[in-house]
């Protein structure tokens, strides 16, 4: 919710609009009841959205990501075509026992493309010299090491993360993105790809990253506590107040917010939104 509230406030500030998207390619891991939450929470908490699902049933009939499907085959067809792709079989284990990074093994393998078990990883060979706009200006930015060949297809046919998210900004016209700091590498993936592919509206999206939230000082606050708390407070029958509350005092800001406007006020006063990183070239 700190992310959303953030979003919520950049763009009234910005005279912009809100979507919702709910990422849910992946229909093993969705849970009905984590989905029904989204709702509750933004309901609970009073922050709006414009555009996008406004219950779960209209997600999954006019919104789920696998209505979307054929754009991504598209675009995974068309990246193939142009020689960006190889088909990869490592599997995670062997990625695990080699130290996690993959190192381009299958590049150069020619394996068939619809062999069993078989990934699609983009050819990041290419440097590529990348501009980030984020509040700060224009940012120049590289593919960091540990993003090289990433997955766009995965083993089951479906796209993968990156891949579906550049997409999904690009046909819904997105040009503001307010995400917390850890997804500063996929960020750097994403773009990269879009960069690539030629995707030129998507290369012109302006970044937010912001800090994340702390339950201690070495350990994020994840989604699911986040929700979990979220969830308890209503139970108890907690005000919204509350929940801000908490989420100021994560961040050392000891001024009352009985709202979302209120609370986005004081994050941008209190506290820096935007992260200017500038990566050192080797």
């Amino acid at each position: 919710m700190f992310s959303f509230v953030l979003t919520a406030t950049l763009a009234r500030r910005c005279g912009a609009t809100i979507l919702l998207r709910i990422d849910d390619m992946d229909q093993q891991r969705v849970r009905p009841e984590y989905v029904q939450d989204i709702f509750d929470t933004l309901h609970f908490l009073e922050i709006p959205w414009e555009e996008g699902p406004r219950t779960p049933e209209e997600l999954k009939r006019e919104w789920s990501q696998l209505h979307r499907e054929a754009l991504y085959q598209q675009a995974l067809e068309a990246l193939k075509a142009g020689d960006k792709l190889f088909a990869c079989d490592c599997s995670r284990s062997g990625l695990q026992h080699s130290g996690g990074a993959y190192d381009g093994h299958c590049l150069h393998r020619q394996l068939l493309w619809d062999g069993p078990d078989v990934c699609w990883r983009l050819n990041t060979t290419t440097p590529l010299m990348l501009d980030m706009r984020a509040a700060n200006g224009v940012l120049p930015v590289t593919l960091p090491a540990e993003q090289r060949y990433f997955v766009v297809r995965k083993k089951d046919g479906h796209a993968a993360y990156q891949l579906a998210s550049v997409i999904d900004d690009d046909y819904f016209g997105i040009d503001l993105v307010v995400r917390g700091e850890d997804l500063w590498d996929s960020t750097l993936a994403q773009l990269y790809l879009a960069q690539l592919a030629g995707m030129d509206r998507f290369c012109d999206t302006t970044f937010y990253h912001h800090t994340l939230l702390m339950e201690a000082p070495e350990k994020k606050l994840s989604k699911s506590d986040g929700a979990t708390a979220v969830r308890y407070l209503r139970k108890e029958g907690k005000a919204k107040a509350d929940v801000f509350a908490a989420i100021a005092g994560m961040l050392g800001i000891r001024e009352q917010a009985p709202d979302w406007e209120t609370l986005g006020a004081l994050l941008l006063d209190h506290y820096p939104v935007f992260r200017q990183r500038v990566q050192t070239q080797h």
